[in-house]
């Protein structure tokens, strides 16, 4: 006997999912604080430094690096990405919901806000 997916179980997976999402975002900024603090910090003298160009290729690449390094800042900044992605990957989770009970009006709406999320992130990186 296959069970109904209903709002109830719709809404408790997706309370779910942003629980998880904000405890997994705070643990792994918490872990790169501490590794931060553990390497000793120091803030820049010049803050020309800091800059690396404004292509979207440099700065992935330098977060990629950093990460696969293990550097605290690095870690931080995937903290953050994870509290960003979360309310995104809320939508994708209720779009897919919402196939799931064949409620077709909110399929659309969680897709153009899915796809107006999408221009906004990526748009940022054309300029």
């Amino acid at each position: 006997m296959k069970k109904n997916f209903t709002d109830v179980d719709l809404n408790r997976s997706v309370g779910n999912l942003l629980r998880l999402g904000v405890i997994l975002s705070v643990a792994t900024s918490l872990v790169g604080f501490i590794k931060l603090f553990t390497e000793g910090f120091e803030m820049p003298k010049k803050y020309t430094s800091l800059d690396i160009g404004n292509s979207s290729e440099k700065v992935w690449g330098h977060f990629w690096t950093s990460l696969c390094k293990g550097e605290g800042m690095a870690i931080i900044q995937l903290g953050i990405l994870l509290l960003i992605f979360t309310p995104l990957m809320r939508i994708v989770f209720a779009l897919i919901g919402y196939l799931k009970e064949k409620d077709y009006v909110y399929v659309v709406i969680s897709s153009i806000v899915l796809a107006i999320m999408a221009v906004s992130f990526f748009a940022g990186y054309a300029h």
